[in-house]
């Protein structure tokens, strides 16, 4: 049995757009922004298709999907600028696993 993601936001550097998922619209807007910020700078300065998202336990995953044909993406800037995400912003993936937990898994 396939384990079922929950995506929070995905920032597509290829067409430019950015999506929250409508579920996390409850979310204080100081959080969406950095949510936002973080996830489009990825893909400004990295390329490729950057999601933010939940396992079905509740950990919070950052990963990257690229177009076979882009070139340009660099796969060890990729892996070192997430890194970096994981370290700067840990409070902020802690803060989201705990809401996620709490308010979509129904955990106390």
């Amino acid at each position: 049995m396939e384990e079922e993601r929950v995506i929070l936001a995905v920032s597509n550097g290829y067409n430019k757009k950015y999506y929250l998922n409508e579920d996390f619209e409850g979310l204080p807007q100081q959080v969406k922004d950095e949510i936002k910020i973080t996830s489009v700078l990825y893909t400004e300065d990295i390329g490729g298709i950057f999601t933010i998202g939940f396992e079905e336990n509740g950990d919070l995953f950052l990963e990257v999907e690229v177009d076979e044909n882009d070139l340009l993406f660099d796969d060890i800037g990729s892996g070192l600028k997430i890194k970096q995400m994981q370290q700067e912003k840990q409070e902020l993936w802690e803060a989201l696993e705990t809401y996620f937990r709490v308010f979509y898994l129904g955990e106390e």
